[in-house]
């Protein structure tokens, strides 16, 4: 007998129960993880402010702090604030609270269709993701097998992430590589046909591979780790309307990096080449053990 799909465990994960007016609560799985993934908490507060929204206005922009490490197996709580119901827009605010504090905030604006000119940047022109490996299939191929923890992850994996340029291994693999990289993604499975759960499986999948770019010049995707890293902030604008479970390109670049923080944007397409969503996040990234300056670690671990 088979158990849920990847996508089916996703959209599971995004339904919220409703505790309260304005209040909901969310599924933490408890995983090997220290922390709870970014996505996961964007994803599902998200879900929060749109089951306050008529369904008539799709969300068109979000922009959101990580404020605090969530802890997995705990429950996560999202309290939304109905800031203002306008004749074209609505504006949701959210916060995440688990075990009495705030560990992310969020601004959503949500906005009735309206016609109007159009423009956009054309899609790179990329291999199609058939004639590319799966992550897990290149990580393997050079492994020799995954990685028990590895293993598992891929097994509980929501997405088919697939590479456009293949991964390096060691940092002499890294001369004159650009802070760029760019992924083929989908959900392994249905996620039905509700707007807003593709909405939000995005967005759990748009904090997946973002900081690739700043990382690429310093040291490679998938070998040694040398610096700990942590999303600070993501912000995101959904053109028009898409589906996660179908393809979608997504490019990513890195403007900067310095002060222990980088910058990177992404540009994400669907394969009519659409300029679908456009998003952007700093991200944390610090030497490997090292103290945060004019603070010592908590008995939770380094904090930021």
């Amino acid at each position: 007998m088979t158990g849920p799909s990847p996508a089916e465990r996703l959209v599971d994960l995004l339904n919220l129960e409703e505790i309260d007016l304005n209040i909901f609560r969310g599924r933490s799985p408890q995983e090997s993880l220290q922390r709870v993934f970014g996505g996961q908490v964007a994803g599902q507060a998200l879900v929060a402010a749109g089951r306050t929204v008529d369904a008539a206005r799709p969300v068109h922009s979000l922009h959101a702090y990580f404020l605090r490490p969530g802890m997995p197996g705990v429950p996560i709580v999202y309290q939304v604030e109905r800031v203002r119901d306008g004749r074209s827009f609505t504006t949701r605010r959210v916060a995440a609270v688990q075990q009495g504090r705030t560990i992310f905030n969020l601004t959503a604006s949500f906005h009735h269709p309206e016609p109007g000119f159009e423009h956009q940047l054309p899609m790179p022109d990329v291999p199609e993701p058939e004639t590319l490996p799966r992550l897990a299939d290149e990580i393997r191929e050079h492994l020799g097998s995954l990685p028990v923890p590895f293993e598992r992850m891929a097994r509980r994996q929501a997405f088919d992430l697939r590479y456009v340029e293949r991964l390096r291994w060691d940092a002499s693999e890294l001369a004159d590589v650009e802070p760029r990289s760019a992924v083929w993604m989908r959900a392994i499975g249905s996620l039905g046909d509700d707007p807003l759960v593709h909405t939000c499986a995005l967005t759990y999948a748009s904090d997946m591979t973002l900081l690739d770019a700043v990382r690429l010049p310093m040291e490679p995707l998938w070998g040694q780790r040398n610096f700990d890293t942590a999303s600070l902030d993501h912000a995101m604008w959904f053109h028009r309307p898409f589906r996660a479970d179908e393809w979608f390109l997504y490019q990513q670049e890195s403007p900067i990096a310095t002060g222990a923080r980088g910058l990177a944007r992404g540009l994400i397409f669907n394969r009519s080449g659409q300029l679908i969503v456009s998003v952007m996040q700093e991200g944390l990234f610090r030497a490997a053990g090292a103290r945060p300056p004019g603070r010592q670690p908590g008995p939770s671990g380094p904090q930021r």
